[in-house]
């Protein structure tokens, strides 16, 4: 009599006789076998505790990068891998065919944090914001009354939502996008930080604005304060939804739940992700109110994925951790140590800098080097960092870097600085 009970039980990576890789053998098989869509500093992490990981030959490097926000509540959290645990020991997926048991409290929960009354679950942020496109539309043409298959929705320049097709139809980062058409119609980019150029963009047509509340990808680009407010008026002037992509900006990455409240500002919609999957696993949610999200009917938009038990429980965790825990004090303590410690640096081989709690964008003079030259260097030094366009690096460590590593990874910042200058 046969028997399913332990297939795939089997690990070969834990079993203590499987032949173990070097760092240079672990990046040529990846090399050779995966496609060449990053282009990865030369570092195998294969452990983390908190702000620190650890790589195969046992090397320690402070990650100020925290997987670009998801892993705002560090490596190898308590609480989150307990919920995880808890939850894999009874079910991981139902699909939404059938209710599960994780699904309702965590909704509930992070409606409630957000201010809003509803919650549309997806998995990754490019499929958040992909949410926000269709509900905008359908927004659109039930409820605004825009002739059906002609709504537009106004976005900013040097954005980044995502890497779906849609989505890099209306990015202006030629590398993002240069290869990928024919792209999809319906979108009008302004410069970010316009409200001037972003009012004259708007019609009858115009579903939504679709804007990060501060860029990331850009450089960390901190609007001017009264940019976000000026959107929201213009928005109610024309009937238009304001959609905010708090994605990589949400949930304790600037020393607030979203971003958007630095600038005493309520969109009409909010995107989440990154973080709300605890860097466990990929959560993402449309966040808004019954008057946006009750557009959308069974059989409309879904995900097997989505709102799946152990993104729930997970979720959920991570919903009570930004609400009961001192995550959001540490960002804004943290954040003025990282904002002064940064002055430092201006003239001194770093031509500007800007913050916004643990969030930083850093241009450094490119007569040192290139920003990826520079991470490299950083990462000879025990900090791993991610550069963007040109010379121009970004840091987010984890919001549970405690002052004197924050302190440790930015002398060896100014030690690289200073043997570039050299």
């Amino acid at each position: 009599m046969s028997t399913t009970q332990n297939l795939g039980q089997h690990d070969p990576a834990g079993d203590p006789g499987a032949p173990s890789l070097s760092s240079a053998d672990h990046i040529a098989l990846a090399e050779e076998r995966s496609a060449h869509n990053y282009a990865p500093l030369p570092v195998v992490v294969a452990e983390g505790r908190g702000a620190w990981v650890t790589d195969v030959e046992g090397r320690r490097y402070l990650d100020c990068l925290a997987g670009y926000s998801a892993m705002n509540f560090g490596h190898h959290n308590p609480d989150l891998l307990a919920a995880a645990h808890r939850q894999l020991d009874r079910v991981t997926l139902t699909s939404r065919a059938f209710h599960n048991d994780r699904f309702a409290p965590w909704v509930n929960a992070l409606a409630d944090m957000a201010g809003k009354q509803k919650v549309l679950p997806m998995n990754t942020g490019a499929e958040a914001v992909e949410t926000g496109i269709k509900v905008a539309r359908k927004w659109a043409y039930e409820v605004k009354g825009v002739p059906a298959d002609q709504a537009t929705i106004v976005v900013a320049g040097d954005n980044f939502h995502g890497r779906t097709t849609t989505v890099v139809s209306f990015s202006s980062d030629t590398e993002a996008r240069t290869g990928f058409g024919p792209y999809t119609p319906g979108f009008r980019s302004v410069p970010y930080g316009d409200a001037a150029a972003l009012e004259e963009a708007i019609d009858h047509t115009t579903a939504a604005v679709l804007i990060e509340p501060v860029q990331g990808e850009a450089g960390v680009i901190v609007p001017p304060p009264d940019y976000l407010p000026r959107v929201r008026e213009i928005c109610d002037a024309n009937r238009v939804l304001f959609i905010a992509d708090e994605v990589q900006s949400g949930l304790g990455r600037t020393g607030t739940i979203r971003a958007c409240e630095h600038f005493d500002v309520v969109p009409d919609a909010y995107l989440f992700g990154k973080a709300l999957g605890g860097g466990i696993l990929p959560v993402s949610a449309m966040v808004a109110d019954e008057d946006v999200l009750g557009v959308i009917r069974p059989g409309q938009h879904g995900s097997t994925f989505g709102g799946n038990p152990l993104a729930g429980a997970v979720g959920h965790t991570v919903v009570r951790m930004l609400t009961e825990g001192p995550y959001l004090d540490n960002a804004q303590r943290l954040g003025e140590v990282l904002k002064r410690r940064l002055k430092e640096f201006v003239g001194n081989g770093v031509v500007s800098a800007r913050s916004i709690g643990l969030w930083a964008g850093v241009d450094v003079d490119p007569a040192l080097g290139s920003g990826k030259e520079l991470c490299r260097r950083l990462a000879e030094h025990g900090v791993l960092v991610k550069d963007t366009h040109g010379s121009t690096i970004r840091m987010s460590p984890p919001l549970v870097i405690s002052e004197e590593d924050l302190n440790w990874g930015l002398d060896r910042f100014g030690e690289v600085l200073e043997d570039l200058r050299r």
